[in-house]
């Protein structure tokens, strides 16, 4: 249940459903409420395909590169934890900024990628189904949880403005420093889980 938890909360702070709803705001506004509605299903679709994908491929892509995870984990608990630095200084790790390209469909960029299927949302989808560590049950189980902080990023989306009208950009602001503390915490347990294992791999027990 703790895991469950911590995976719960790692993909809640790398996807960050506050910053992309800030971003989704921003970007649809002059939309009708149907349109609003349609982009946000297909960016959450397209977000769910991506991270998804990097689920069943990405421990395998690695190995073929000849990266270990526990090398990628320690590179991942860094970069998590530059995630959460900025969250809190910073705009927060899905609030990009970056507009949209003309003729290009907002629903992919920049609210699928790079916003909910974030640079930090696919190491976490790495990292926390580890192949060695990690049977398919608890793979299953951490997809699961990963398409059900989507479907609250989604839920998120579709009563956008009532909630950003609600919380305003003071609250919307508070909550995302939260969750980038929030990640810094586990980036920190992330770094030091792996280079204890990295430690262990290069100087085994005697005996």
């Amino acid at each position: 249940m703790d895991r469950l938890v911590s995976d719960f909360l790692m993909f809640v702070a790398t996807i960050d459903p506050v910053g992309t709803l800030a971003l989704f705001v921003g970007l649809t506004a002059g939309l009708a409420p149907a349109q609003r509605n349609r982009v946000a299903f297909r960016a959450i679709a397209y977000a769910a395909v991506i991270l998804v994908a990097f689920i069943g491929v990405g421990q395998i892509l690695l190995g073929s590169l000849g990266i270990r995870l526990e090398a990628f984990q320690l590179a991942g608990g860094i970069i998590f934890f530059l995630f959460g630095v900025q969250m809190v200084f910073g705009v927060g790790a899905g609030a990009t900024g970056t507009a949209p390209e003309p003729g290009h469909d907002v629903a992919v960029f920049p609210l699928a990628v790079p916003s909910i299927a974030s640079p930090g949302s696919i190491l976490a989808a790495v990292v926390l189904t580890d192949n060695r560590q990690f049977s398919l049950l608890d793979q299953a189980m951490t997809t699961g949880l990963l398409l059900a902080v989507l479907a609250l990023t989604l839920v998120f989306l579709l009563l956008a403005n009532r909630i950003y009208a609600w919380i305003g950009n003071a609250g919307a602001m508070l909550m995302v420093k939260v969750l980038g503390l929030i990640l810094a915490a586990l980036a920190v347990e992330m770094i030091l889980g792996a280079g204890s294992d990295l430690l262990r791999e290069m100087h085994p027990p005697a005996g």
